[in-house]
This record gives C-alpha cells, sequence and structure tokens, in this order.
C-alpha cells in the first residue's frame, strides 16, 4: 500500500495534482490560496497563486488593477505616485498639481528645471529676454512692467549713462544738475576725493570738496584770515571789499561783537561806537 501524500489543510489526496509547498508542507491550490495568498486593494478578490502580483507600500494589487485611479491608464510600467490612498500617473498628478510655465502654457515637471518669480513659473528654456529673445537661465535679469530683460540688453536700452564714465548706471547714483554719476565717479575737480554723501560746492559746473574750494575760490575772512565756504556756521559779512565770518566781525579795540550793531570804519579797523567816541 502507496504512502499517503494528501493536503495539510483538506487532507485531500494529492497525488496526480497541483500543489504548493508552505514550510515543507504540502497544500492543495484551493487551500494555498485560502490560507496564504493577498487581496487585491483594488478588486477586493483573491490574487492566485498562477496572477502577477504587484506591492505598494504594504497594499496588493493584480497587475491588471494596479491603475491610476483618474486615468484608468496600467502603472505596471509607468512612475506614478499616492493621494488619498489612491494611485496616481506622474501626468495626472502634474496636470492637477505641478506649476504651468506661463510661456508655453505647458506643465513644470518635476525634476526639471525651472524658474520662479513672482508668483509664476517658467521652464528654464522659456524664460526669455524680451529684447535678444536669448535664455536667461539663472542669469540676473531686471523686470520691467511684464517684460523681463538681461543685464546687458536692460543697459542697453533704459538705463541713464554715468556723465563721467559714459557708462550705464543701473544702481545707486549720485544726481546733479539735472545729470547722474556712479558714486565713484562722481569725485572733486581739484584732488578726484570721492565726493557722495559729503558736503560739496561747485564753481561753474564743476564740483569741488571744500578743502579745495576754500583754497582756490574762496574768499578770506578779514579777522582770522581762514576761507569764508558758506558752510559749517555758514553766515557772513561784506562791508566794501572785506569779508567776516559772524563771529569774527567785532570791534578791533575792545572785541564786541558788531553783529546787528553800528560800527565805524578806521582806516584798516572797525571800531563799535563806544571805542569811536574815545578818539
Amino acid at each position: 500500500m502507496s504512502e499517503r501524500f494528501d493536503c495539510k489543510k483538506c487532507n485531500e489526496s494529492l497525488y496526480g495534482r497541483k500543489y504548493i509547498l508552505v514550510e515543507d508542507s504540502p497544500h492543495c491550490i484551493p487551500c494555498y490560496d485560502c490560507l496564504f495568498a493577498n487581496t487585491c486593494q483594488q478588486c477586493k478578490e483573491i490574487i492566485g497563486h498562477n496572477a502577477k502580483e504587484l506591492f505598494y507600500e504594504n497594499r496588493h494589487y493584480h497587475e491588471h488593477c494596479f491603475r491610476c485611479f483618474r486615468c484608468d491608464r496600467s502603472l505596471a510600467d509607468e512612475p506614478f505616485t499616492s493621494q488619498d490612498n489612491g494611485l496616481v500617473c506622474s501626468d495626472c498628478y502634474c496636470n492637477e498639481f505641478s506649476s504651468k510655465c506661463v510661456a508655453c502654457d505647458k506643465t513644470v515637471m518635476p525634476g526639471s528645471k525651472m524658474l520662479e518669480y513672482n508668483g509664476s513659473a517658467w521652464h528654464e528654456d522659456c524664460f526669455l529676454c524680451h529684447a535678444c529673445e536669448k535664455p536667461i537661465g539663472a542669469k540676473a535679469f531686471i523686470p520691467d512692467k511684464n517684460n523681463y530683460y538681461c543685464v546687458p540688453c536692460y543697459e542697453g536700452r533704459f538705463a541713464p549713462q554715468c556723465s563721467h564714465c559714459k557708462k550705464a548706471l543701473t544702481k545707486g547714483g549720485v544726481t546733479y544738475k539735472d545729470e547722474v554719476w556712479h558714486k565713484e565717479c562722481f569725485f572733486c575737480t581739484g584732488c578726484k576725493t570721492p565726493l557722495a554723501g559729503q558736503p560739496f560746492t561747485s564753481q561753474g559746473d564743476s564740483p569741488y570738496c571744500i578743502k579745495c574750494f576754500s583754497n582756490l575760490y574762496a574768499k578770506k575772512c578779514a579777522g582770522c584770515n581762514t576761507a569764508i565756504t558758506g558752510f559749517g556756521d555758514g553766515k557772513y559779512i561784506s562791508f566794501e571789499d572785506r569779508q567776516w565770518h559772524q563771529p569774527c566781525f567785532k570791534c578791533s579795540r575792545c572785541s564786541v561783537s558788531l553783529v546787528g550793531s553800528g560800527f565805524f570804519p578806521d582806516r584798516g579797523q572797525i571800531l563799535c561806537t563806544d571805542c569811536n567816541s574815545d578818539d
């Protein structure tokens, strides 16, 4: 009498039948499917032993059930993602969630190079200079209304030119007598010291620092013999061909201030009323 060879679960003979070993124990196909086969997440049916099974995040699928829940395309050999426990192909996901290029109106695919500015997005190759129509890429650009320019085109079309070097002025400069300069180009005509942010004056159309203007053009105070520049205290007094700083305008004898008072010239001197009366 031959040895028995039965299914571990139902004890039916396996002679002449297909079976599957599980931990060295034979199981007939129906019992194996009932005990060990996974249930498809999509159709909720058993994934039989001879069916192709796909696995994703602890979920099992028949191959034909592994599909995009929006467009129903097979995802067996396609990139996909998961959304609200459903599977979505990359095209459907991008159409719904990815940015669209404002230039070509096509989806900017995840992982592709893109540029974002002021709430809008572009493919890198679609972000063009409005003037030369060449891609700006990751280089600097200048917005003007609804257009964008590469720096060379903007400078050539719109930027004012420095009155000294004749090159474009694209940021912070100095305006003087309706003309513009780079800060480093606006300097004293005499000593060439930069004047941006410093007090200065002019002789004709030429700007000068206070020191150079004082040495070259300023009148001398008859009291202290230093330059009267109009800066600092600023006020001065002029009489005939002489000038004084206001603090220097005082009696030549008693040194009382003559500002706002009567005075008397006496040869090279100026006298207050009292000192003039003494004579």
